[in-house]
């Protein structure tokens, strides 16, 4: 059920959203002159996918987990972006091809191998990973792995529909910071 959800949600994200969507690209287009950001990430099964979201940080920026950059690689338009979690939103592109779920662990970097560690010691890979959910609108991030491995394991315990609901209406709703990025 939850799988059949991601697609309704996220192919109507992307038809809806597309007029953002464009704007958006375009505004980017003008902020760094690559508006569309890819990184691959750790998937389902410890599987490697590409990640893509709008750009919020300067080009010459290090490839290193969000809470591990600078904040003075944010672009003005950036925190925009990131504040409004819009930055998020060409991810439904990955949910739709099946390799993330609107709902699950925030993927993670192959390099983090703390997070890695404590998520394949409680199962938490064998989920798809996701946009949204129980650490992200609490605000746990992924500079406290053991915490963040222990919330995702949680998470997919109960993950049922009301939950898988209630994340997403949090998360549009503005609950949770993101990542937190170092001073």
């Amino acid at each position: 059920m939850i799988r059949l959800l991601d697609v309704v949600f996220s192919l109507a994200g992307l038809v809806i959203g597309f007029p953002v969507l464009m704007v958006l690209y375009v505004l980017g287009l003008c902020d760094t002159g690559a508006p569309l950001f890819r990184q691959e990430r750790v998937g389902r099964g410890k599987e490697p996918f590409t990640l893509v979201k709008f750009r919020t940080m300067r080009m010459d920026t290090v490839s290193v987990a969000s809470h591990l950059a600078d904040t003075a690689s944010i672009t003005r338009f950036g925190r925009f972006l990131r504040r409004t979690k819009l930055d998020e939103l060409p991810q439904l592109w990955n949910v739709l091809k099946g390799e993330m779920s609107l709902v699950g662990p925030r993927p993670c970097l192959f390099n983090q191998e703390e997070l890695i560690e404590e998520r394949m010691s409680r199962g938490v890979l064998q989920a798809r990973p996701g946009i949204t959910g129980l650490a992200q609108i609490n605000d746990i991030d992924m500079s406290t792995p053991r915490l963040l491995a222990e919330t995702d394991a949680k998470m997919l315990e109960g993950l049922n529909l009301k939950n898988y609901l209630r994340y997403i209406v949090h998360t549009v709703l503005g609950k949770g910071a993101g990542d937190r990025i170092k001073d």
